[in-house]
C-alpha cells in the first residue's frame, strides 16, 4: 500500500504514483459513501493509498497492484472494500477430504474477512458430515476462534468421509441444517471429489428447497430467501494435483518435509556408500516426487505420469554403477507411491530395493516417509497462499450472483485468479482417463506446462548424460558468477547453468568471488560432477563480493572478457548483479568486450532486484523469519502480556517484513514504503493495550531495518515499554544473518533451476543469432542485456534499459513492487481499521499457466 509521505516531510516514497487532489475527500472515493465515519478514523495515509492504488491500476505497472484476483486481458473492475460493506450476510466454510498445512490459514482468512465485510460466519465441523449432522456441528465463528491458527497443520474445524452426503437424503438434510442458519454461501476447501461434491449440492439446491418446502420441514418464505446457494472453492492438496492452478494449499509444506527427509538421509548415505530408495505421496500423481528429484540431485525418480520405459532396470543399474565409478558416494532414488511401468504395473520401493540389491550387491535401504509430509507446520508459502486465496473466496462469494457458476481459487504465477470449478474438474478427471488408457504424454500434457517442463529440466540435469545432447555445430563459452550477499539456492542455480549448458554441448566456466575473481583470474572450466550435490546446499559455493563491475573497472572487466574468450555472461545474484548488467550495458560502446549476452539471475533475500516478483532466496529467508517469529510468539504466550518487536533484513525494501508478518500473523509491519508518525505509532500501542483485554495476551510488530531513520527498533521497544506500562512488557530482537542462512527451501530450488536453464537457453539462442564461423560474438541489442525473473504470470527477459527508469537508485528497489497491495491485508487480518483495494476478473481454465 503505497503511502503519500506527507506525514513525515518532504521524502516520497517509492512506488507512489499519484496524489489525491487537495479538495477531494474520503466520502468522494467511489464505494466509500456509506462510511464516511468509520473511514474517517482511518490514518490520512491509508486513505491516500487507496486513491493512490486506485489512479496506479491504470498504470503500465497496475498488474503488480490493487489485485488479488485478476487476468490478464479482461476488463478491470477496482472496487474500495471497506468494513462492513456486506452486513447480515452469512456464509459456512469446512474443509473435505485428505488434510494439508494451510488449510488452518485459509479459514482464518476467510472468517476474518467475512466478519471484516458484516458477515457470519459458521464453521462447519468433519466436512460433509457436519453439513448432514448439522446441530453443533454448525458453529458460529468469532475473531478469537481462528487466533494462533496459522502455524497449526491439518485443519482446526475437522475433517471426515461421508456416505449419508452421497444419497439425496443426505444432501437433503444438508440443505435443511443451512437454511436454519440462514447460510447460502459456502466455502469448500478440499480435493476435487469434494469441489464435484459442492457443485451437485448447488445444481440440486432448488430442487432440494422445493421439496423441504412441500414437507414442510421449511417455510415457503425461506425458500425465497435463500434459492441461490453460491459455493467457491479452495483446492488443500499435498499432491498437487488439481488442474487449473499452479499450486494447492498445503503442496509446498509437503515438499519441505520431504527435502527436509532427503536431505538427512544424504548424510548418512554418503557416510555408508548407500543408496536410498525415498518413497513419497502421489498414489495418482508425481509432482511430490518429481520437485523433490528436481531439488536434490536425485539419480532416478519413478512416477505414475512418466513411467520408465522397457529395459528401465537395466539403465538404471548402469546408471547407478557410473556414478559410483565417478566417485559419488551415495545414490538417491524418488519414488511416488503410485509409480507404475509402461504397461501400468506397479513399481514399488522394496521392488527397486531388490534389484539394486541383487544386481549390483549395493547396500540399499528403503524410507516410506507416508503422512509425515502431511504433517507439520505450514510453510510461509502456504500461510500466504492460504490466507490470499480465503480472502478471495470471501470476495468472490460476495460478488456471486443468481447466474453466476461457482469458481475455484486458483494460483497462476503469483496471480490469484477465479476459474470455472467444473472445468478444473473435469480436466483432472481427464488426466485420469489418459492415465488408464496408457496415454502418458497426454496426461503430462494436462498437468500443465509448468508440470512437463519440470520433467524435461530433471531429465537434462540428472538422468541422462550430457554427450546425449551434445549435437550443436558450435560451441561457446559460458560464465557463470555471483554477485551480492548470499542467498540460498545460488548454488542450485549455478548447478543448473553448467549442467545444461553442458547438455547443449557448450563449455561452462564458474568465476569464483564475483568480479574481484575475475580481475584474479579465478576462474575454472567445471565438469558434469563438479557440481553434483549443489543443489542442496546454502550459501555460495563460488562466493560473493557486493562490489559492482564499475568499481572494479569495466576495461578491466572488457579485457578479462577477451582473455578468456567469454561468449556470455551469466549474474546470479542481487541489487549488485543488477546494477553492473546495467553498468556494463552503458559501457558497450566503449568497450566492444561487454557487447555479449549479459543475463542477471536475481538473487536476494531482499527481494529488491526490478524486473521480477521473487528473488532466488526470497523464500528460504521468509522461512527463516517466519520459524523464529513462531518461537518467539511462543515465548511471549508464555510469559503473558509481552509484545515483541522483531527488526529484519531487507535494506529498504519491506517485503521481508510484510510478508513475515502476515504469515506469521503480526499486529503489524513498519516499512520505509508505508511512512509513518509517532501517533501512528502510538496508535498502535493503544490497539495493543485492547488486544491484551482479550484472551490472546501477546503481540509481534515486525521492523524493516531501514523502515524510519529515527524510529529505530530500539525507539519503538522503549516506547512500548513506556506507554504499556502496567498492561504489557515489550522486548526487542534484531535477527541479524540467521536470516541469510539454512539450507535453500523447495521453492528456491525449483525456482533457481528453472531460471538457470532458461538463463543458458535465451543466451545460446542470442549468440546463434550473431555468432560468426570464427567464434566472433556482438549482441549489442537492449535484449542482450536483461534480468531474467517472474513476472505475473511467466518467467520473463526484461532489458535493464526499460528497467533502469522504474527503479529508485537512491534506495534500491523498484518504483513498483506487487506485495504492497497485502499491506491492508495485514492490517485487517490484525484487526486494525484498514481499506483494501480489490479487483474482480474472471478467469477461463485453460488461460492459467500451470
Amino acid at each position: 500500500m503505497a503511502q503519500t509521505g506527507k506525514e513525515v516531510g518532504d521524502r516520497p516514497p517509492p512506488g507512489q504514483t499519484t496524489q489525491p487532489e487537495e479538495d477531494e475527500t474520503p466520502g468522494e472515493i467511489e464505494g466509500l459513501d456509506e462510511e464516511k465515519d468509520e473511514v474517517s478514523e482511518l490514518r490520512p495515509s491509508q486513505f491516500n493509498a487507496a486513491m493512490d492504488l486506485s489512479a496506479a491500476a491504470y498504470s503500465p505497472f497496475s498488474k503488480y497492484r490493487g489485485s488479488i484476483a485478476s487476468t490478464e486481458g479482461f476488463e478491470l473492475n477496482l472496487h474500495v472494500l471497506a468494513k462492513d460493506q456486506y452486513p447480515g450476510r452469512a456464509m459456512g466454510i469446512f474443509t473435505s477430504g485428505g488434510d494439508a498445512q494451510g488449510m488452518n490459514p485459509a479459514v482464518r482468512a476467510v472468517v476474518r474477512m467475512g466478519i471484516y465485510l458484516g458477515c457470519k460466519v459458521y464453521f462447519i465441523h468433519e466436512g460433509y458430515q457436519g453439513l448432514v449432522d448439522g446441530g453443533n456441528s454448525i458453529r458460529q465463528a468469532t475473531w478469537a476462534s481462528v487466533s494462533g491458527i496459522l502455524d497449526d497443520g491439518g485443519t482446526i474445524i475437522g475433517s471426515a468421509r461421508c456416505k449419508e452426503f452421497r444419497e439425496r437424503p443426505g444432501r437433503l438434510r444438508a440443505a435443511k441444517n443451512l437454511i436454519e442458519h440462514g447460510i447460502n454461501n459456502i466455502v469448500c476447501i478440499g480435493g476435487d471429489g469434494s469441489l464435484t461434491g459442492a457443485n451437485l449440492f448447488r445444481k440440486e439446491w432448488d430442487s432440494l428447497l422445493k421439496e423441504l418446502v412441500e414437507t414442510k420441514e421449511i417455510t415457503q418464505e425461506d425458500a425465497d430467501k435463500y434459492k441461490h446457494l453460491n459455493i467457491v472453492g479452495l483446492v488443500g492438496s499435498i499432491d498437487n494435483d488439481f488442474c487449473g492452478t499452479d499450486m494447492t494449499i498445503g503442496a509446498d509444506s509437503a515438499l519441505h518435509r520431504v527435502m527436509e527427509a532427503v536431505d538427512c538421509i544424504t548424510t548418512t548415505a554418503s557416510s555408508h556408500q548407500r543408496c536410498f530408495v525415498m518413497e513419497v505421496m502421489g498414489r495418482h500423481c508425481g509432482y511430490l516426487a518429481l520437485v523433490t528429484a528436481l531439488g536434490s540431485d536425485a539419480d532416478w525418480v519413478f512416477m505414475p505420469e512418466a513411467p520408465p520405459d522397457p529395459g528401465w532396470e537395466d539403465q538404471l543399474c548402469n546408471k547407478l554403477k557410473t556414478t559410483r565409478e565417478m566417485g559419488q558416494r551415495l545414490n538417491i532414488i524418488v519414488l511416488a507411491e503410485g509409480a507404475i511401468d509402461t504397461e501400468g504395473k506397479p513399481i514399488t520401493s522394496d521392488g527397486v530395493r531388490q534389484l539394486i540389491t541383487d544386481r549390483l550387491k549395493y547396500d540399499t535401504r528403503v524410507t516410506i516417509l507416508g503422512h509425515v509430509q502431511r504433517g507439520g507446520c505450514p510453510s510461509a508459502f502456504d500461510r500466504v497462499l492460504g490466507t490470499r486465496m480465503g480472502t478471495e473466496a470471501v470476495l468472490a462469494l460476495m460478488e456471486a450472483t443468481a447466474t453466476s457458476q461457482p469458481v475455484v481459487i486458483a494460483l497462476s504465477g503469483n496471480q490469484t485468479v477465479r476459474v470455472p470449478l467444473m472445468h478444473c474438474v473435469e480436466k483432472t478427471l481427464a488426466v485420469a482417463q489418459a492415465m488408464e488408457a496408457k496415454r502418458f504424454k497426454e496426461a503430462q500434457e494436462l498437468r500443465g506446462r509448468s508440470f512437463k517442463g519440470n520433467l524435461e529440466t530433471y531429465i537434462r540435469l540428472s538422468k541422462l548424460r550430457p554427450k546425449l545432447f551434445s549435437n550443436k555445430q558450435q560451441s561457446f563459452n559460458l560464465a557463470v558468477l555471483n554477485v551480492g550477499a548470499p542467498a540460498c539456492g545460488v548454488n542450485a542455480a549455478v548447478r543448473s547453468i553448467i549442467r545444461y549448458g553442458l547438455c547443449e554441448g557448450h563449455k561452462m566456466y564458474a568465476i569464483f568471488d564475483g568480479f574481484e575473481g575475475l580481475i584474479n583470474n579465478q576462474v575454472k572450466s567445471l565438469d558434469w560432477m563438479a557440481v553434483n550435490g549443489w543443489s542442496s546446499v546454502g550459501g555460495s559455493l563460488l562466493g560473493c563480493q557486493k562490489t559492482s563491475a564499475a568499481k572494479i573497472g569495466l576495461g578491466k572487466i572488457a579485457a578479462k572478457i577477451r582473455e578468456h574468450n567469454f561468449h556470455a555472461l551469466l549474474i546470479i545474484g542481487g541489487y549488485e548483479a543488477y546494477t553492473s548488467v546495467i553498468q556494463m550495458y552503458e559501457a558497450r560502446t566503449k568497450h566492444p568486450e561487454l557487447q555479449i549476452p549479459l543475463i542477471c539471475i536475481p538473487a536476494t533475500i531482499s527481494n529488491n532486484v526490478p524486473g521480477t516478483e521473487f528473488s532466488i532466496g526470497a523464500d528460504t529467508a521468509l522461512n527463516e523469519i517466519v520459524r523464529i517469529c513462531d518461537k518467539i510468539k511462543q515465548s511471549a504466550q508464555g510469559s503473558k502480556r509481552r509484545i515483541f518487536v522483531i527488526e529484519t533484513m531487507g535494506g529498504y525494501c519491506g517485503y521481508l517484513a510484510t510478508l513475515a508478518a502476515l504469515a506469521s500473523g503480526a499486529d503489524q509491519a513498519y516499512i520505509y514504503e508505508e511512512p509513518f508518525t509517532i501517533k501512528d505509532l502510538i496508535d498502535d500501542v493503544d490497539h495493543l493495550r485492547k488486544k491484551m483485554e482479550g484472551h490472546l495476551k501477546r503481540g509481534l510488530l515486525l521492523r524493516n531495518e531501514m523502515a524510519n531513520e529515527h524510529y529505530s527498533t530500539d525507539f519503538i521497544t522503549k516506547l512500548l515499554q513506556e506507554e504499556g506500562k502496567g498492561v504489557f512488557s515489550a522486548r526487542s530482537n534484531v535477527l541479524g544473518h540467521m536470516q541469510q542462512g539454512g539450507l535453500p527451501t523447495p521453492f528456491d530450488r525449483a525456482f533457481a533451476t528453472k531460471l538457470g536453464c532458461k538463463a543458458v537457453t535465451y543466451a545460446v539462442s542470442l549468440i546463434e543469432k550473431v555468432a560468426t564461423p570464427d567464434g566472433k560474438v556482438v549482441c549489442n541489442t537492449p535484449e542482450s542485456a536483461v534480468v531474467l525473473g517472474l513476472l505475473k504470470r511467466q518467467s520473463e527477459f526484461t532489458p535493464v534499459e526499460i528497467l533502469k527508469p522504474k527503479t529508485d537508485l537512491e534506495h534500491r528497489m523498484p518504483l513498483e513492487q506487487w506485495w504492497l497491495k497485502l499491506r491492508p491485508l495485514l492490517r485487517i487480518l490484525a484487526k486494525h481499521e484498514s481499506v483494501y483495494i480489490g479487483d474482480f476478473v474472471e478467469s477461463g481454465v485453460d488461460e492459467v499457466d500451470q
